[in-house]
């Protein structure tokens, strides 16, 4: 099987960046795997996308040599199973609340006799190399999420889960429930509840030598989130950036006709 390169990055005490597709697209998928991250997370719970989307998103994938990842839209043992056979060398679930569920979480992306997957890696004992059903287990990362209240009440439990191989934060939920309504979800939080919140979730994660994880909105904070401890964080994804990308061209545009005075033909006009 080859190695999961994000369990070699970590062994050498190196961070990691995490790309993000919500944009159920192979091309846009091979495009954001060639940008030189060490991982790129397909989006199955938000993303504009589903299974028919995922299984070409990482054929495409391959050739960059990249580690597919997939964020699952829930806890279900189903749909976890579906994207390991797809190919995934890691998943992260959304809302982890008790160690139950961190447990439960772990036994469907373990083999027997350390859990409950069932076997049939249909595309991914070709994409991922020989020996896959022996060395699964070892290679592949669970990361749970923590998004609540209930989830932070019972972190040090939900981090010391065996099997578990890191928290990911997701900073928008997280905010939701911890301040109660009264800030706006959102990534970069700069208030020092929510800060307290991260180094709280980068200590127990140290202490039970697992990997802390967090979505970003800039590099910038990605790399003040490294400093903290976090051993990989993702920045923005495809649509944010692409949207970014083209509003910054169309706002450089409209200044650059605005300031050298061109004129601009109104309506009709053609080719």
């Amino acid at each position: 099987m080859i190695p999961n390169r994000l369990k070699q990055l970590w062994a050498q005490g190196k961070p990691t960046l995490n790309g993000w597709c919500s944009i159920g697209n192979p091309f846009t998928a091979e495009i954001m795997a060639a940008q030189g991250y060490d991982s790129v997370t397909i989006d199955v719970q938000h993303g504009a996308l589903d299974y028919s989307s995922v299984l070409p998103m990482m054929q495409a994938m391959r050739a960059s040599g990249v580690v597919p990842m997939v964020r699952v839209p829930w806890l279900e043992p189903g749909v976890i199973m579906k994207m390991l056979d797809a190919g995934a060398y890691g998943v992260i679930c959304p809302m982890v609340n008790t160690a139950a569920q961190a447990a439960e979480f772990v036994s469907y992306m373990r083999y027997p006799p350390y859990g409950q997957r069932s076997f049939g890696p249909t595309r991914v004992s070709f994409a991922a190399g020989s020996n896959y059903a022996s060395q699964a287990n070892d290679e592949i990362l669970t990361f749970a999420m923590i998004e609540t209240q209930q989830g932070m009440d019972n972190l040090t439990e939900i981090a010391a889960t065996p099997g578990l191989d890191g928290i990911y934060v997701g900073p928008a939920d997280l905010t939701l429930s911890l301040a109660g309504g009264r800030l706006a979800p959102g990534f970069d939080r700069e208030e020092p509840e929510m800060i307290d919140r991260l180094h709280e979730i980068i200590a127990a994660c140290q202490d039970s030598g697992i990997r802390a994880a967090l979505h970003c909105g800039t590099p910038d904070y990605a790399a003040r989130a490294i400093g903290w401890g976090f051993n990989m964080t993702t920045v923005s994804g495809d649509s944010r950036l692409l949207a970014a990308a083209a509003g910054a061209s169309v706002a450089q545009f409209r200044k650059l006709v605005s300031r050298d005075g061109v004129t601009v033909l109104q309506g009709g006009g053609g080719y």
